[in-house]
């Protein structure tokens, strides 16, 4: 049977996302979720795979801004929704629908592409590149302390439903996402998902709860999560699982992980999704007991080379020619002058022997900053043809601040 690939009509949604959730175990969605992410489908932007009359796979993508380093709020197509029926595996399904999806973002002129995947292993070929990492922590609050810095006792706290105090956590919010790459300026309708509580989700856990840090009465921080309760033989020992902590200063970090470390009755508390370079790494007194492992986060794709590296800011000086390597989108093979610095950058095409040479994926992964190009070099992945060049673009991509993805999509 032939197969076609369609934009996604209003009337097939539902079809084309049943067909989604049985690729990824057939675990029905609660209704609010479900409406939530019907009302979030940009319909243009998706298509289905028709097998006759049936949908066989789905692939999706969101109109983003991401951060970039220097600050730049950057259009990116946030890939999402992928699927393909077990039906209709190895028949070049999802490499039908990665090309037109490439082509499709290169046409409507937006630089990057990026995604989070359910396997890792699946979208280097098609030249994504793991610009970020999160780090997952439990940590045994039974027994590791914090150590806080000054003005935290300055710092008031209290419950909120999360609802409720949305619009400002949210503004707390957009003003942290020019300070750090990787973070996407939530377009609206996205807010809902930070308060979306599923009934059926929790796991024995409480309904979402939040408590909002306070500054001489304005908000400048705010935690959200779930506690878990559990009785052992000698007593509780209890989780708090976090959802997401935000502050707009040390102090105001300090003062919701102190809160979260004292919840009554709880000997753990749970993290996910983290940056990296999260401060709370500092206060702890016993990092072993914090149990940090991290995991792949963002995937990034450059969709336009030139128009990729022009949009960031480079830590050091630097001007190298690259050539890059990409046979999936091969308008961006060839050589490129990178010329840049703190202020801006340019990069175009040029006939100028090559410095550096490595494929597109590579340079996914180093955009954001928080991958280094010398480590790719030692894996084989970057090969240097001019010595010195190496050394000069890795400081350059670099980022004072790790990289960060806040949240799925």
């Amino acid at each position: 049977m032939t197969t076609d690939v369609r934009v996604l009509q209003k009337a097939d949604w539902t079809e084309w996302y049943d067909n989604l959730i049985r690729a990824f175990g057939g675990v029905p969605e609660s209704s609010d979720e479900r409406e939530l992410y019907n009302a979030l489908t940009e319909y243009d932007r998706s298509l289905g795979v028709w097998a006759g009359d049936h949908c066989v796979a789905t692939a999706s993508a969101f109109s983003f801004r991401v951060t970039v380093p220097g600050g730049a709020s950057v259009p990116a197509a946030g890939i999402t929704m992928v699927s393909v029926a077990a039906t209709h595996r190895r028949r070049g399904v999802l490499t039908a629908l990665m090309r037109r999806q490439l082509d499709d973002i290169r046409a409507g002129g937006e630089p990057l592409a990026v995604l989070t995947a359910s396997e890792p292993a699946i979208y280097g070929r098609f030249g994504y590149g793991i610009a970020t990492l999160q780090l997952n922590a439990e940590i045994d609050t039974s027994r590791v302390r914090l150590s806080v810095p000054p003005g935290t006792d300055d710092i008031q706290l209290r419950y909120a439903a999360p609802a409720d105090v949305l619009d400002a956590c949210e503004a707390v919010y957009a003003r942290l996402v020019p300070g750090r790459p990787g973070m996407l300026a939530r377009q609206p309708g996205w807010e809902r998902l930070q308060v979306l509580d599923p009934e059926d989700e929790g796991g024995g856990a409480s309904p979402l709860q939040c408590v909002v840090a306070e500054r001489a009465g304005a908000v400048v921080g705010y935690a959200r999560y779930r506690v878990k309760p559990n009785w052992g033989p000698s007593g509780h020992n209890g989780s708090v699982i976090l959802n997401d902590l935000e502050g707009l200063d040390p102090a105001a970090r300090a003062a919701l992980w102190r809160f979260l470390f004292g919840i009554d009755l709880t000997s753990t508390l749970v993290t996910r999704g983290r940056p990296v370079d999260d401060g709370v790494q500092h206060l702890v007194s016993d990092i072993r007991r914090c149990n940090l492992r991290m995991r792949d986060s963002l995937h990034v794709r450059l969709v336009d080379v030139g128009a990729a590296l022009e949009a960031r800011t480079y830590q050091a000086p630097v001007d190298v020619v690259f050539e890059v390597e990409d046979a999936f989108c091969p308008w961006n093979e060839g050589r490129w002058r990178l010329a840049g610095d703190a202020k801006g950058a340019s990069c175009a095409r040029t006939d100028d022997a090559a410095d550096l040479v490595l494929s597109v994926r590579e340079l996914g992964a180093a955009y954001l900053g928080g991958v280094c190009l010398a480590s790719l070099a030692a894996a084989g992945r970057v090969r240097e043809v001019r010595k010195g060049a190496l050394a000069e673009a890795s400081v350059a991509f670099s980022s004072a601040v790790a990289p960060w993805l806040p949240h799925g999509f």
